[in-house]
């Protein structure tokens, strides 16, 4: 990881759901944006607490560089994690799949579902011919 500076600045402490909620300054001249899984890992360090169980988004880099600002969450454990944080923030760490027919599949049942009328719609399912 390249040489970079870490600021927390508005640390709240969420005891409802169960999380330590905060903002991230880092500071980091002459080198490109952090990835997030050094972000965490960095975090995880700090506060002595498993990277799994932090939620990192919302990163916007100053324009010119130097200065990126974001979002961490920091949950007291995986299951309440997973109880509290959205499912597109827990599919990126790897803890959600999303069940969902192919993109195919969709087009053509939405397309049989153009030709029938009313409650029949419901029925119509994607079968081959």
């Amino acid at each position: 990881m390249p040489e970079c500076t870490f600021r927390v600045r508005k640390h709240v402490k969420n005891p409802l759901l169960a999380r330590r909620q905060m903002v991230i300054d880092i500071i980091h001249p002459d080198s490109p944006t952090p990835k997030k899984i050094d972000i965490r890992e960095k975090l995880a360090k700090q506060y002595k607490v498993g990277s799994d169980t932090i939620f990192t988004f919302g990163f916007k880099t100053k324009f010119g560089g130097g200065k990126t600002t974001g979002f961490a969450l920091i949950y007291d454990s995986l299951d309440l994690a997973k109880k509290f944080e959205p499912n597109h923030r827990l599919q990126r760490h790897g803890l959600y799949e999303r069940k969902r027919p192919t993109r195919k599949q969709r087009k053509e049942r939405k397309n049989k579902q153009k030709k029938v009328r009313g409650t029949k719609k419901s029925k119509v399912s994607s079968g081959k011919k």
